[in-house]
């Protein structure tokens, strides 16, 4: 199977599990979106939600941010990894918004991964839902399930990544490609434990044929 009929075979199935898929970062506009991925970096949106439900109370403009001072935005976000440095990088670009955007999230993706801790994916995602600007964001569960089922390589990097399904998936179709590709890796072909036994995918999964193998071979023996 060539890799874009594969693609469409996929892109069926994963449509069919998964047709509400969305992002499941709470946020009611650009603003609280950007600081929502940003706290999201190595840390799950079930804990970045449960931060942003009291922070996005207190906090509802980049000039409330810079309004306090940085170890209580710090305190406001310890349950965050990293929450030092992701404290100071929410007030540097809240003070960039400020100074050259008059308050708000820019649109455009390179001004966009010019924001302190703003890098390609959280642009991509920013862009994709606040906008409606298509994008692929490449963040561990896609880039997983990519290489799982040989769209991307072993050792390719996350913009490798991208590249590759920006060519394989139609443009209209990389938001919801994006967000169905998460929820396949966050809820079935999951990193520790994938669902392979069941898995409709498994025809052109060269890994998962692998997992299989033993139990497929102790079946077969008795």
């Amino acid at each position: 199977m060539k890799a874009k009929e594969k693609m469409t075979h996929v892109l069926a199935v994963i449509g069919d599990m998964f047709p509400d898929a969305h992002c499941e970062l709470n946020h009611s506009n650009p603003f609280e979106l950007t600081i929502a991925v940003l706290l999201s970096a190595q840390c799950t949106d079930e804990t970045v939600n449960k931060v942003t439900a009291d922070l996005f109370q207190k906090y509802r403009t980049p000039a409330d941010y810079l309004a306090v001072p940085l170890d209580e935005l710090e305190n406001d976000i310890k349950r965050i990894g990293l929450y030092r440095n992701k404290a100071k990088f929410i007030q540097n670009l809240s003070r960039i918004l400020i100074d050259e955007y008059d308050g708000e999230v820019p649109r455009e993706h390179e001004a966009l991964t010019k924001l302190p801790g703003v890098g390609r994916k959280t642009a991509n995602v920013v862009v994709s839902n606040a906008f409606g600007v298509p994008a692929i964001a490449v963040d561990t569960h896609v880039e997983r399930v990519s290489k799982r089922l040989g769209f991307a390589k072993a050792d390719d990097g996350v913009l490798e990544v991208e590249k590759k399904l920006m060519k394989l998936v139609p443009r209209e179709l990389w938001t919801e490609t994006h967000h169905r590709l998460i929820f396949f890796g966050r809820y079935h072909c999951k990193a520790q434990n994938p669902k392979c036994p069941v898995c409709p995918l498994l025809d052109c999964c060269k890994e998962g044929q692998q997992r299989m193998k033993p139990a497929l071979n102790r079946k077969a023996m008795n």
